[in-house]
């Protein structure tokens, strides 16, 4: 999986400046390699990376690597969408969902 230009892979490390500090809406995905449905709605993160580029910034947290933002941000069930907005959560969706549902979220958070 090449994955997509416009997604951020994101760290413990990055996490701030990436997301907290960003001028436009960012969606993180915490997922895991092992997780099945983390799997199924990687590809739909990453047709909105493309869908929003330059209006959302999409980011993937790997949440076996890096653990303080998850457990900062009270992620307990993966996959966990967050979109943050002006550092803060705007929304939060758990588990795979339909692509309309974040669809529905992002444009609810523009």
């Amino acid at each position: 999986m090449a994955g997509s230009e416009n997604l951020v892979h994101l760290s413990d490390q990055t996490f701030d400046e990436e997301v907290l500090k960003s001028d436009v809406p960012v969606i993180v995905d915490f997922w895991a390699p092992w997780c099945a449905p983390c799997r199924a709605i990687g590809p739909i993160v990453e047709e909105i990376a493309d869908t929003y580029a330059g209006k959302v910034k999409v980011g993937k947290m790997n949440v076996d690597e890096h653990t303080r933002v998850a457990s900062q941000f009270q992620v307990t069930a993966i996959p966990t969408l967050l979109i943050f907005k002006d550092g803060q959560v705007a929304k939060q969706i758990i588990g795979a969902v339909a692509k309309s549902k974040i669809i529905e979220a992002i444009d609810g958070s523009l």
